[in-house]
């Protein structure tokens, strides 16, 4: 497959906006203007971490996910379930019921993402060990690493050098499912079942490896009914065998220590690393990669970075709100909390390098003025001429998140002087007034 420079899974429903103005006022990248009436999102900019569907109060932003149908394009297909999937149902004592459920979707195969959380896990762990850049950046989050390349190219050596936890897994359950069953990993697909759209987004243009392992990405909210009918219709799944406590028997199902990566903090834990930074939601990331940037949390040894609030469980193409997921997935972890997953192979997988990235994270240009240093360094001047003119309020009446914003836009092109309505006022009075100047001249004339 070709890599596209620019593909997106949000995208615009421009039939449903009415050029609010919500949207643009809260994109982290400032990666969306309003033009004639309608939003327009800036392909450079834009890192899918889907803060824009959530503030749409008309539904106009949407995520382009793969309908369940595509497994079908197959012969062989393995679900890949995210954990914040398991905080989507009441009262779920075993992911059993959740992995007999996909299967009945029509899936060969269930290989929980967790697992692969704990591969990743172990593989963070020792590149913590004697590591000389600090704070290292967790690598998990596709719309936080985006952010980096967009807003904090200075951060980019930070960034662990190590898979998400859904690449590894992919990788594991097919190199499994071939030997299990001795067929070609290439009649094999892995179907993520994603939370947000930048999962679907570094699928498609992944980010520190040429192709992605996995095939294709379903939302939660695309699946959650189908599966919640087959978990209510089909109980084929059998409890988890407990001990005389009511614990969980330890089996090969993934352990507390991948299943809490859906949220905040869950990474951390996993990793084993007491000094380190936990931070979710996208402009909590932004103050907090600021402070990195200046120097001002080198004596954090780790930082983990959720764009959404309350981690995984907290994303756009969730059914559950966090709180309610969060209270689920706590109950769920001290129910399997000595599930083996894959804690005793781990090591073997991370050894193999199953879990290492293969390309650098380079920084996207996308707030270079122009590429000759002296022309950019004029820009650079023309745009504080213009903040001099505008009115600072920063209102986004124009249709650009700030004056700022809009002095580039203006400077790139983008927009004219009269698009900020306290000019085009002014505009507008001296206008009148030259009228009336005119109109007098002429009444003496008479």
């Amino acid at each position: 497959m070709e890599q596209e420079q620019y593909y997106h899974s949000v995208r615009l429903d421009k039939d449903k906006c009415t050029g609010c103005t919500n949207c643009i006022k809260r994109c982290p990248t400032e990666a969306i203007r309003v033009r004639k009436g309608k939003a327009r999102i800036m392909n450079e900019r834009c890192i899918d971490c889907g803060e824009c569907i959530r503030v749409c109060p008309y539904h106009a932003k949407k995520a382009v996910t793969d309908p369940l149908e595509s497994i079908n394009e197959y012969k062989y297909k393995i679900a890949l379930p995210a954990p914040a999937l398991y905080g989507q149902f009441k009262s779920l004592k075993s992911v059993d019921v959740l992995i007999a459920g996909l299967k009945a979707l029509g899936f060969d195969d269930v290989y929980e993402v967790a697992k692969g959380a704990e591969i990743v896990a172990d593989a963070v762990a020792r590149r913590l060990n004697g590591a000389d850049m600090k704070p290292l950046i967790s690598s998990a989050c596709p719309a936080v690493v985006r952010l980096i390349q967009v807003r904090f190219p200075e951060l980019l050596d930070n960034i662990v050098d190590v898979d998400a936890p859904m690449e590894v897994a992919a990788q594991v359950a097919k190199k499994e499912f071939a030997e299990k069953h001795q067929v070609d990993t290439n009649d094999i697909g892995t179907f993520f079942i994603t939370p947000c759209p930048a999962k679907m987004t570094s699928i498609k243009v992944p980010i520190g490896k040429e192709k992605s392992s996995v095939d294709g990405a379903i939302s939660i909210l695309d699946i959650y009914g189908l599966l919640t009918n087959q978990i209510k219709t089909e109980p084929t799944a059998p409890a988890a065998e407990t001990n005389d406590d009511g614990v969980a028997k330890s089996n090969e199902n993934a352990s507390a220590i991948g299943v809490g990566w859906a949220v905040s903090g869950g990474e951390v834990m996993a990793v084993g690393e007491r000094n380190a930074l936990a931070v979710d939601g996208i402009a909590n990331v932004i103050r907090a990669l600021e402070e990195i940037e200046n120097d001002k949390l080198t004596d954090i040894d780790f930082f983990e970075g959720l764009a959404c609030t309350g981690g995984c469980i907290g994303g756009p193409l969730v059914f559950e709100s966090s709180y309610v997921s969060e209270n689920r997935l706590n109950k769920l972890c001290d129910s399997i909390w000595k599930n083996k997953g894959v804690l005793d192979k781990r090591g073997e997988y991370v050894s193999e390098g199953i879990a290492e990235l293969n390309l650098p994270i380079e920084a996207r240009d996308v707030l270079k003025l122009d590429d000759d240093r002296k022309v950019a360094m004029q820009k650079v001047q023309q745009i504080e001429e213009l903040l001099q003119k505008l009115s600072g309020l920063d209102c986004g009446s124009c249709g650009s998140p700030n004056c700022r914003a809009m002095a580039e836009d203006i400077v790139r092109g983008y927009a004219h002087e009269m698009d900020c309505i306290f000019i085009l006022k002014e505009k507008v009075r001296f206008l009148a007034e030259e009228m009336v100047d005119l109109a007098s001249k002429e009444e003496g004339e008479k």
